[in-house]
């Protein structure tokens, strides 16, 4: 699921990538050329109507002049042509050779971080994204040029740092495996953003990689993951609603424990970019051991089938497992389960489905007489109910098992005077004649 919804944020991003804000040439006071050659070179080159053309006579132009006085304007201007042409490398290219000439340049900066940031996502190679952050990085610290009036710096500004925290949220996950880091820097270029520029574009990609970060947390944050993808499903193209609502879903059930108010978190989603308050409120749903204490507190315990009595014994406060056991202690019961590891005095079972999914016993059973060899069960044999071929024992003591970071909280049941009770064969019933009835005559 995971490595499908990352494949549908990239073909998201993949729509909705962000274009290059006008940055304004940058040092464009007029220059002379003083080579009539060189002149009519650069008019040449700068005239072309064609895209594919203007390049090929901007790069046979640096070629030819690499010592140009008008070698950062025409390298301004290759990186523009290459935009247009949506060719990465070449653009990368062209701003990496005008940042060698101009490293504050915003343009170059910028262009580098969006296509960086792209190999990024789509590749994962650590020092790509690592390349990608410290351009976004030294955007964020380039001072405003002379000759940049400060409304147009901000409206620069305005368009160029979210993308680059996302440069950095990128990288923070991908390279650095830094999610609450990550987690951080999206907040930070949402924050920046126009609300409106969050409902498309990168902002709408970014909301959806937030809503996965939450979800990676070590552990999940599971209503703030609910929240953002509430966000980005409201304005998502509807090719894409149906992997984000399903997880959407999950992470709203696994929280809350049932789908009730779900709509709520939609409809405020959708209104505002964060909660009101810093968090969503979302009521969480009760714990195993509040589920255990309700069982418990509703009496009933002997009618209790086997699984529900080893969940409250699993995962009950002492008071509410011990009162389950004083229930069991000493009685006779049949463990329906898989045999995990057996010897001809100990037969361990899994008899839940998470023991068997895990290949784990939860029901130790020591026998009463050893098994001979031929009789002791394989593993991976699955023991019945009777009249089936059945395992039985006398109920002797429990300890809980703590959780792990990759299990719930289980428990260990241990059996005394434990045997095996083979499979009854119905009697084959013997017709008798009824009353009365006489044999046919030969």
């Amino acid at each position: 699921m995971k490595k499908f919804v990352f494949a549908s944020v990239m073909a998201l991003a993949s729509i909705c990538l962000v274009s290059a804000p006008t940055l304004r040439a940058q040092d464009s006071d007029t220059i002379s050329i003083k080579d009539p050659a060189e002149f009519n070179a650069y008019q040449m080159a700068t005239t072309q109507s064609d895209p594919k053309a203007k390049a090929a006579a901007l790069e046979s132009f640096l070629t030819s002049y690499p010592q140009s006085v008008v070698k950062k304007a025409v390298l301004d201007l290759l990186v523009d042509t290459y935009g247009t042409l949506n060719d990465d490398d070449h653009a990368l290219s062209a701003a990496s050779r005008l940042l060698q000439l101009d490293p504050n340049n915003t343009k170059a900066i910028f262009l580098s971080v969006v296509i960086k940031k792209k190999q990024c996502g789509r590749t994962s190679d650590a020092q790509t994204c690592d390349d990608a952050a410290a351009l976004a990085k030294k955007g964020l610290a380039t001072p405003k040029p002379a000759g940049v009036s400060d409304d147009e710096w901000k409206k620069q500004t305005s368009a160029t740092y979210p993308v680059f925290h996302s440069a950095l949220a990128l990288d923070d996950i991908i390279s650095k495996k830094d999610v609450k880091a990550g987690v951080d820097e999206y907040k930070q270029e949402l924050m920046l953003f126009p609300t409106d520029a969050t409902k498309s574009g990168t902002g709408l990609v970014d909301t959806l990689q937030l809503a996965e970060a939450y979800a990676k947390l070590t552990p999940p944050d599971a209503p703030n993951a609910v929240w953002f993808y509430a966000r980005a499903l409201a304005f998502a193209p509807d090719s894409f609603k149906p992997v984000i609502e399903k997880k959407l879903n999950y992470w709203y059930k696994k929280f809350h424990g049932g789908m009730d108010g779900v709509d709520d978190i939609k409809s405020q989603a959708a209104a505002t970019v964060f909660p009101a308050g810093g968090a969503p409120v979302i009521k969480a749903a009760k714990t195993p051991a509040e589920y255990a204490h309700d069982v418990v507190a509703g009496g009933n315990l002997p009618g209790l089938n086997l699984g529900d009595k080893e969940f409250i014994l699993a995962n009950g406060v002492k008071e509410d497992a011990d009162q389950m056991w004083a229930v069991l202690k000493d009685q006779v019961t049949p463990v329906p389960g898989v045999v995990i590891e057996a010897s001809a005095t100990v037969v361990k079972i899994a008899v839940s489905d998470d023991a068997k999914g895990a290949k784990t016993p939860d029901f130790i059973v020591n026998l009463k007489k050893p098994l001979e060899d031929k009789d002791i069960p394989a593993v991976g044999f699955e023991y019945k109910i009777p009249p089936a071929t059945a395992l039985v024992g006398t109920y002797d003591s429990y300890t809980q098992v703590a959780a792990t970071a990759t299990a719930g909280q289980t428990v260990q049941i241990v059996l005394r005077d434990g045997e095996i009770q083979l499979e009854k064969k119905k009697a084959v019933p013997v017709h008798k004649p009824a009353a009365g009835h006489k044999p046919a005559a030969h």
